[in-house]
């Protein structure tokens, strides 16, 4: 890009920070009114609550901002692109989206939007693609030839479905070709696909993969979304939990996911999690307490009362009989039996075993607990190069 191209996407900074939820809006609603064939790549509940046309503009935002030098945007194209090819974004999407999305900064912005400005995105947004066209197709090659692997989608069977607590249900996944599994990383996730009748079309939805690589089949640990207030229950997880059983055959993305175990390292670990969060927490202790005996792991859990509380048995059993691991549960209501306690889980009261040198910390639960969590941990003196953060959302959480 030259100077000219990239002076004329700052200058539009001001405007974005100003108007970007207004422009990001426009464009899915533009984009899925002329390509309704991309409704069912995208979350549609995610494009209704305005998270995906908020996260969306916050990355048009961050580029501008750092036009000069995009390198410092990696961690971010690398987030992105995992995302991207669990829902299978493919190179010919691009031109698509760029069509809506110059068209919308026509539209939305009027007579600011000049000629030159718009060839100037034009570029820009070409150079972006061709950033996350490349991180994509080398991670649809890698996970193709992977022992095991494959890329797009892939049929597997329902060989169990556990009921872990009130609200999230295992369900075992086996490949339907009778094929193996490739190995993937503690903290990873899968795409599944199912129909939504109601809105006639497929709709995919990210799922950790809650146990530890090396079995032979996928567990995904799903909880069902309830209504909230203005927002209606989850489509996809309702279905899943009442319409889906044993021996039925669903759609399934490979392994991606840019968050995950650092196994190349014997430093302390402590497990953060809160709610549904300790889906990915349960696959890193799986793998922790089988291939790292010699690591000291805290597991630390926040939720609301006993009946939500997933996999308490499994937790128990592993703290039993591997002393190296220690719970840490807390309970927001009712009664709290062992080894859960009545109260907010609050790291300076867990003592100096939790803040030991050199510890990696890995967080995962709604974006208030972490971001909570993660500011004790800097008042602590823990360094950001040792937190690891995952949000169940669109967007992320700073550290």
């Amino acid at each position: 890009m030259d100077a000219r191209v990239r002076e004329l996407v700052k200058a539009t900074v001001p405007v974005l920070k100003e108007h970007g939820v207004a422009l990001t809006t426009h464009f899915y609603h533009r984009m899925f009114h002329h390509n309704p064939e991309l409704k069912q790549i995208f979350n549609r509940t995610h494009s209704e609550s305005g998270k995906q046309a908020t996260a969306l503009a916050m990355a048009v935002l961050a580029y501008a901002e750092n036009i000069d030098d995009p390198s410092v945007l990696a961690p971010v194209v690398e987030l992105v692109a995992n995302k991207h090819a669990s829902v299978g974004i493919r190179a010919e999407h691009y031109p698509i989206v760029g069509k809506h999305l110059l068209a919308s900064i026509r539209e939305v912005l009027g007579e600011a939007a000049s000629d030159e400005l718009v060839d100037a995105w034009a570029v820009a947004y070409g150079a972006l693609a061709d950033l996350f066209i490349a991180a994509e197709n080398k991670l649809y090659t890698e996970s193709a030839n992977r022992d095991g692997g494959w890329s797009g989608w892939r049929s597997f069977r329902i060989a169990d479905k556990v009921r872990e607590s009130e609200e999230i249900t295992s369900f075992y996944l086996k490949p339907a070709d009778g094929g193996t599994l490739p190995e993937y990383r503690a903290g990873q996730y899968v795409s599944l696909r199912i129909f939504v009748p109601d809105w006639g079309y497929m709709q995919p939805r990210q799922y950790t993969v809650s146990d530890a690589p090396g079995g032979r089949q996928l567990r995904v640990s799903i909880k069902r979304e309830p209504a909230r207030g203005d927002v209606p229950a989850g489509r996809v997880s309702n279905r899943l939990h009442e319409e889906f059983g044993v021996g039925d055959v669903i759609d399934v993305a490979p392994p991606f996911g840019d968050f995950y175990l650092h196994e190349d390292r014997d430093t302390p670990v402590v497990l953060i999690s809160g709610g549904v969060g300790i889906t990915l927490m349960i696959a890193m202790l799986n793998r922790l307490v089988a291939t790292a005996p010699q690591r000291q792991v805290h597991f630390l859990h926040a939720c609301r009362n006993a009946g939500v509380f997933a996999f308490r048995d499994h937790l128990t059993a592993v703290a039993a009989a591997h002393p190296q691991v220690k719970l840490h549960v807390r309970h927001d209501e009712g009664a709290a039996d062992a080894p859960a306690r009545l109260g907010t889980l609050d790291l300076r009261e867990l003592g100096e075993a939790v803040l030991a040198s050199g510890t990696d910390y890995y967080l995962c639960g709604p974006a208030d607990f972490m971001q909570s969590h993660i500011r004790t941990l800097h008042e602590l003196g823990v360094g950001s190069e040792r937190i690891h953060a995952e949000v169940f959302s669109t967007g992320g959480v700073a550290v």
